[in-house]
């Protein structure tokens, strides 16, 4: 058997002819049908729809493509495959498979768990461990080319396994800059000063210091969280509000509980509430 690959519009058991045309192939029409018959035998007779093709995949073997006619695997294909040992030898089958054509419906590419795991899906109970590899960290005994950390691990004696790189250090800077709590946010916009001059403002030690900080007030939304430099809120502590006012208080209290009726025609004020006094005089 020479197997020919085929076009989906070229009729099955045909060959191309000497002058260019369409010639009928009783050796590849036997293989047609030999390969039906086998995917029939897979899918049943009513599962098999027409032929669609044939790839070769060496001078003694192709596999023919059949279309599925199985709900729910639109533009999928039953493969097989035969092949032969030798020209004039009979030609057996030798797998059955099914597989996705170019419009065919497939799930997407698999992806490892630790790799769809994003920030805030960590709930309790949840490990997610670093991988060995991790381009962020670097190990205790590599310089950081953060002085300060190592100068704290030299005067204790201790080291961590492992330790921010600087390829870590800038991810982390540039996730907190464009964050909740950066420069930009809509509160750092409309804060009356930034973060980098208020008392409950803590700086991080290490080279993030000049721009990294964990805001200790209770009061504000930030509290316990890296803050940017220039975040701001309105819970600063220099903050002075001028509580100082032209009007009265007492003149700016009002009872609004009280409901006052006037009727027309000259009748009497009548105070529903039991209030003295009428609404003119209210007023």
């Amino acid at each position: 058997m020479t197997p020919t690959p085929t076009q989906g519009s070229r009729p099955a058991g045909h060959a191309d002819g000497p002058d260019g045309g369409l010639r009928p192939d009783p050796v590849l029409a036997a293989a047609v049908d030999l390969a039906r018959a086998a995917a029939e035998t897979e899918a049943g007779e009513d599962g098999v729809g027409r032929h669609v093709g044939v790839d070769a995949e060496d001078p003694a073997a192709a596999t023919h493509l059949f279309e599925t006619l199985h709900p729910g695997y639109r533009g999928w294909r039953w493969a097989v495959t035969v092949a032969t040992a030798e020209p004039g030898t009979p030609v057996t089958v030798s797998e059955v498979v099914l597989l996705p054509g170019p419009d065919a419906l497939v799930a997407p590419e698999w992806v490892p768990w630790q790799e769809r795991v994003r920030a805030g899906d960590l709930g309790v109970g949840d490990l997610l461990p670093a991988q060995p590899e991790d381009p962020r960290l670097v190990p205790g005994y590599v310089d950081s080319d953060d002085q300060a950390m190592l100068e704290v691990a030299g005067e204790i004696g201790l080291g961590r396994a492992r330790l921010l790189s600087r390829e870590g250090r800038v991810a982390a800077a540039e996730r907190w800059q464009h964050g909740e709590f950066g420069p930009d946010s809509d509160m750092a916009r409309s804060a009356p000063e930034p973060c980098g001059t208020c008392g409950f403002y803590l700086p991080l030690p290490g080279s993030l210091r000049a721009a990294f900080g964990v805001c200790a007030n209770e009061m504000s939304p930030a509290d316990g969280h890296v803050v940017h430099v220039e975040y701001g809120c309105g819970a600063h502590s220099e903050i002075q509000v001028d509580t100082a006012s032209p009007v009265p208080v007492a003149e700016l209290v009002y009872d609004d509980a009280e409901l006052d009726v006037e009727s027309t025609a000259g009748s009497s004020t009548v105070d529903t509430a039991g209030a003295e006094g009428t609404a003119a005089e209210k007023r």
